[in-house]
């Protein structure tokens, strides 16, 4: 069972979150619900990152007097994954908020949240 392993449960449960999303993302006519799915993909695509960004043996980089200061690339993982994901969190946050925000205006603008009762935006 080598193919089990924490990577690959982090990479299939990563890709099955951002599937997930994106058929709520296409499938549902409700606003509240395609940004959950937004998250949803949001969530599975920063597990994907993180997964990919993982090094089975290696610590975080942080130098102390137990780690020594020679061949610190073998030892220590890749920061910048893990900031990367950090600041994409942030930013997934944000633009939840935008979207509950517009979702809000545009309930009460229409008193829907029903993408079709919005026709005049289409072409």
């Amino acid at each position: 069972m080598e193919y089990l392993t924490l990577q690959n449960i982090g990479l299939a449960t990563g890709f099955l979150l951002m599937l997930i999303g994106l058929y709520g993302a296409l499938t549902n006519k409700n606003i509240l619900r395609i940004i959950v799915a937004f998250t949803i993909f949001d969530a599975g695509l920063n597990l994907v990152i993180v997964a990919l960004a993982y090094m089975k043996g290696r610590v975080a980089p942080i130098i102390d007097n137990t780690t020594g200061v020679e061949n610190l690339s073998q030892k220590f993982v890749d920061p910048i994954p893990q900031a990367l994901v950090l600041t994409a969190i942030v930013i997934g946050v944000g633009v939840t908020g935008v979207m509950l925000a517009y979702a809000l205006k545009m309930y009460k603008t229409r008193q829907s949240l029903n993408i079709n009762d919005f026709k005049e935006t289409k072409w």
